[in-house]
């Protein structure tokens, strides 16, 4: 499916956020390793998180769809049992590297693949953790999925991780509930801590030392109901939108801003953004407002390396916002983005050069130069959920014809992006198919 985009002549509404992807992940698996009833209401829609519901459904557990993102799981206490063949976790890799947590102490082996993305992507980084509390988990040659996972009795380690990852990190966790004496868990800087806070509210002690994580297990989950906050990544591009398109005012309500997630927002207001958070409170163990964002003249951004774990999900957004601020942005420790769905460093740079921008990878740095003239462009994200929607709020903004082509690659995170980006500028997005393209 391919969007064409013209130039929008307003971008203004309101939406109430989709629920966070990554909480949804987790709330799954840990909702499927409780004793009793989870329920989640305003879960994530998107591909990614259908298929961790999938894959729990294939462990035996029961998941009842309520409508509109309300899913009541009743959990097995970690009793679970072995699928009947290999578990698709799609292009998910944060479905991925979970279950290979929590099923790391599983009395069975279970084989956890995925997509020809997935197969791509860097899997060692959870195998070797894991390893450390006696779970046998293997790659393919590469380091990459198929990933065989034979459980058994796991003992209490301390691991200090190389890299900073909230998925490593709640895989570790996950594996450390089920085994046996103390674990602690360090990394070189704080990551995304929904898995902790998630596990916390459900029962599990968790302390912190530090900068490390110490468990002692086994411990036991209960379950809970929970209101999932809104997703700040996929909410930062309907706010983005707003920033770049004249005229443009949107408010997303109920969007978590957990202080490990917002660096989008600290990024944005350092480049000069008008962003306001109204009505802050929590929901589910997370800080939530709603969040109002109005066309701004954008400046250009220095984004150093400890930044980058609390934004890396909106970073090739934040590139293309610094394609249209005053002066050269410079974005440094992106390695990560060369390891996600796409090669996302050098993708962003492609994108930007094609709507005429300049920029250039410089080792683990992007450097962009903003304030050139820009037109529209017919791009491809090449499956990359976040550059697909990157290139459409880019397109709503400059002059000319701009084509997305394989648009609906969005679906794995947003589903919605394409159809309210098209309602929130009267019509300035058209779905390539429907005029007979």
């Amino acid at each position: 499916m391919d969007y064409r985009i013209r130039p929008a002549l307003r971008f203004r509404g309101r939406w109430p956020a989709a629920g966070d992807k990554s909480i949804t992940h987790r709330a799954l698996l840990c909702g499927a390793l409780a004793e009793g009833v989870t329920e989640l209401r305003n879960a994530n829609r998107g591909e990614d998180c259908a298929r961790t519901r999938a894959l729990v459904e294939a462990l035996g557990i029961q998941v009842e769809d309520l409508g509109r993102g309300h899913l009541r799981l009743t959990g097995r206490g970690g009793r679970f049992r072995a699928p009947a063949g290999p578990l698709d976790a799609g292009g998910s890799a944060t479905t991925l590297r979970l279950a290979a947590g929590l099923l790391a102490a599983q009395p069975f082996e279970t084989v956890l693949d995925g997509d020809a993305s997935l197969r791509r992507r860097p899997m060692a980084r959870v195998a070797e953790p894991l390893a450390a509390l006696g779970a046998r988990v293997t790659p393919a040659d590469g380091g990459t999925p198929p990933l065989r996972v034979q459980g058994g009795a796991l003992r209490g380690a301390a691991v200090a991780s190389p890299v900073a990852s909230g998925q490593v990190k709640t895989a570790f966790l996950l594996a450390a509930l089920q085994a046996a004496g103390e674990s602690r868990f360090t990394e070189p800087r704080p990551s995304r801590d929904h898995g902790e806070r998630l596990l916390a509210r459900m029962g599990a002690v968790i302390a912190r030392d530090g900068e490390t994580l110490v468990l002692a297990g086994p411990q036991a989950l209960r379950g809970v109901s929970l209101a999932i906050p809104g997703d700040l990544s996929a909410a930062a591009f309907l706010l983005g939108a707003a920033l770049l398109v004249e005229g443009g005012s949107v408010v997303v309500r109920g969007v978590g801003i957990n202080p490990t997630r917002d660096g989008f927002l600290r990024i944005v207001e350092r480049m000069g953004g008008r962003l306001a958070a109204y009505h802050p409170r929590e929901e589910a163990g997370e800080p939530v407002a709603d969040l109002l964002a109005q066309h701004s003249r954008l400046r250009a951004v220095e984004v150093a390396p400890d930044d980058v774990p609390s934004l890396i999900d909106e970073l090739p957004l934040l590139a293309l916002l610094a394609a249209r601020a005053t002066g050269t942005s410079r974005f440094h420790g992106l390695g990560e983005l060369r390891v996600k769905e796409s090669d996302r460093l050098a993708g962003t740079a492609d994108l930007i050069a094609a709507f005429g921008g300049r920029a250039r990878v410089e080792a683990d740095s992007l450097v962009v130069e903003g304030g050139r003239p820009l037109r529209g462009a017919e791009v491809d994200p090449r499956g990359d959920h976040r550059l697909a929607m990157a290139a459409a709020v880019l397109g709503l903004a400059v002059p000319g014809r701009t084509v997305v082509r394989g648009a609906e690659c969005a679906a794995a995170s947003f589903p919605e992006f394409f159809s309210l980006a098209r309602r929130f500028s009267g019509g300035a997005l058209t779905q390539a198919a429907a005029e007979g393209a």
